[in-house]
């Protein structure tokens, strides 16, 4: 049962939106390998605001994730892509549906 998560909004450079985009779909990959992260999104709401969403059931899941390849690649291209340093929230979970 997912128990804790991660929220990271995220602005693009001017002329990044669409790189950035790219770049989380191919995250997608490396979060389907990641055995500790059984939710993770990456969303869009506008054309240059994205952001991540991730849960996890416990506390050693989460901090793979954040030690792991996503986090590691994202950091290497934060600079070129984003307009402001992201900001890492994170987050209990108090209440969850999921697919049967």
């Amino acid at each position: 049962m997912v128990k804790l998560g991660l929220f990271v909004r995220l602005q693009a450079k001017a002329g990044k939106e669409a790189e950035l985009g790219r770049f989380l779909r191919q995250g997608l990959e490396l979060a389907n390998a990641e055995s500790t992260t059984p939710l993770w999104f990456a969303v869009q709401f506008d054309p240059a605001t994205f952001a991540i969403f991730d849960a996890f059931d416990d506390e050693p899941g989460r901090q793979a994730h954040l030690n792991g390849r996503i986090a590691a690649a994202f950091m290497a291209k934060a600079p070129e892509l984003l307009a402001e340093f992201p900001r890492i929230e994170k987050f209990e979970v108090v209440g969850v549906k999921l697919p049967r």
